[in-house]
């Protein structure tokens, strides 16, 4: 039962975690402004999860800017598809998200968060503009600020390399 408690994250400095949240701060404040500014809404919750994966582990994959864009971009298409020829039911949602995770998978931009988009289409029921506004714009802006909040903190974001 002892093993359901491991920790296998490694553990990392207080100030490391203060400037992950920080950058999350930022990230979330740019992507609001901007809503102001453009008078679109780009904010959505999931990409609050996008945030902990861009400043807390930048190295990875999950967290990389194909992952992000491409994960939530997908994820969400596969929403609004299903949710174009099926009705807003539970087995529906459910064949969504199992589509957009697979799909995610297969073309190797799996990032997390952008699981929950499904469910955020079918509650909400917006149209294919819906990929561009949020969607798009949105988490394109998370990777710009995130590039640029790491190059200050001098972590490497996105990776030049693939890990060992």
């Amino acid at each position: 039962m002892r093993h359901f408690f491991l920790r296998h994250q490694p553990p990392i400095h207080i100030g490391r975690g203060l400037l992950a949240g920080i950058g999350g701060l930022v990230a979330i404040a740019a992507v609001g402004a901007l809503t102001k500014i453009v008078g679109e809404p780009l904010l959505m919750a999931p990409f609050g999860a996008s945030c902990v994966l861009i400043f807390s582990v930048a190295g990875s994959p999950l967290s990389q800017p194909a992952n992000v864009v491409g994960g939530h971009f997908i994820a969400t298409l596969v929403g609004l598809i299903m949710r174009a020829i099926f009705p807003n039911e539970w087995w529906a949602i459910g064949l969504a998200v199992g589509a957009a995770i697979a799909l995610m998978a297969a073309l190797r931009i799996t990032h997390p968060p952008a699981g929950a988009n499904p469910l955020v289409v079918f509650a909400s029921d917006p149209g294919f503009e819906f990929l561009l506004f949020p969607v798009l714009t949105g988490s394109l802006v998370l990777v710009a600020v995130g590039t640029l909040f790491h190059r200050f903190g001098k972590v490497e974001y996105p990776l030049t390399r693939k890990p060992a």
